[in-house]
């Protein structure tokens, strides 16, 4: 599945950046917004102020976290839909079942490497 509207959450503004490079380098058709505070997110979302195709979600995050955030969005029915793809540092089988059964679309580590990220994006960009 391609995407074309993304939305990151991520509290760190160097993935933000990084990010940014990755989906500016694979396609000039993409709309990108990025979030550092995920209840900040939750608001606009509900609001409609944003209205992505997709939502790439770090998990460590202060004040709400990656799971409060999928938890919340996954129980609000004009919300639920919205593709969650978890793109987090944890890597634990247990974290990764977890997400995927409270309604994760997919999971992926963040790469180590810029052309990691870039393999990683590439399919899944519009």
């Amino acid at each position: 599945m391609a995407f074309k509207n993304i939305l990151l959450i991520d509290d760190d503004e160097d993935e933000h950046d990084i990010f940014r490079s990755a989906l500016n380098q694979l396609s000039d058709n993409v709309s990108f917004d990025a979030i550092f505070d995920a209840s900040d997110a939750l608001n606009k979302l509900a609001s409609k102020q944003l209205e992505p195709d997709v939502i790439f979600l770090d998990l460590n995050m202060p004040k709400m976290n990656g799971e409060v955030f999928l938890s919340q969005i996954k129980n609000n029915n004009s919300l639920k839909n919205i593709p969650v793809i978890i793109f987090s540092t944890a890597s634990s089988p247990s974290t990764i079942r977890t997400v995927k059964e409270m309604g994760a679309a997919d999971y992926i580590t963040k790469p180590d490497s810029f052309e990691g990220l870039l393999n990683i994006m590439k399919p899944l960009i519009a």
